[in-house]
């Protein structure tokens, strides 16, 4: 009997073991393909004309836009010129008390560089990127807009998309062409924090609605 016991216990810790293995050999493959589609998707791209573009926050310095938000307001800047896009949609609260927020910031760049206050609109609740177009939605419906190119860094478009839709937006992505992350030291850590962040939205998508 003690041998027979002994056996049991000796398969179920080999099973568990296979099965522990497993699992984190799925949780494995699973983060490499999502890193991969993030990479990937760095090259979609739309020239559909839209009523706005949505520019997605990124941090201030003073009354300045950090390199990287510099980047993508000058991206959407240039949707305007083209005749892409007929209005730009800023959005971004402050990250300190008495600090300007992003899209405010991001409004008088766009205004110095030529672009109609006009044809601006900004939202400056918002902290993360679901908020940020949370609140578009809300702001863009009081404008009259129906359709939006979603402007950010290449790796972060992919989540952004993802949410945009989850959100039933009617939008196309627009990555910037030039990007303040140039290089593998910058762009790995800001690949590995969209996987992480895309990852955590799919299984938030999967508790909420299990039949999915």
């Amino acid at each position: 009997m003690e041998g027979k016991s002994r056996i049991r216990k000796i398969k179920s810790k080999h099973w568990l073991a296979i099965s522990i293995a497993s699992l984190m050999l799925i949780g494995v493959i699973w983060t490499i393909t999502t890193a991969l589609l993030i990479w990937t998707y760095t090259d979609e791209e739309s020239s559909r004309q839209s009523d706005a573009a949505i520019i997605l926050g990124a941090a201030v310095e003073g009354e300045n836009p950090s390199p990287v938000f510099r980047e993508r307001i000058e991206h959407a800047i240039l949707l305007y010129r083209q005749g892409t896009i007929s209005h730009l949609l800023f959005t971004g609260g402050s990250g300190r008390a008495g600090e300007r927020s992003e899209a405010e910031v991001g409004r008088d760049y766009a205004v110095a560089h030529g672009v109609a206050l006009a044809d601006i609109q900004i939202e400056t609740g918002s902290k993360i990127t679901e908020e940020n177009l949370v609140n578009s939605i809300s702001v863009g419906e009081q404008a009259g807009f129906h359709t939006y190119t979603i402007v950010s860094d290449p790796l972060h478009m992919k989540r952004a998309m993802k949410l945009a839709s989850g959100l039933g937006m009617d939008a196309v992505p627009s990555p910037t062409r030039t990007t303040a992350y140039q290089t593998w030291r910058t762009q790995f850590p800001f690949l590995a924090r969209e996987t992480i962040l895309y990852m955590g939205y799919m299984v938030k998508g999967w508790i909420d609605n299990p039949q999915q």
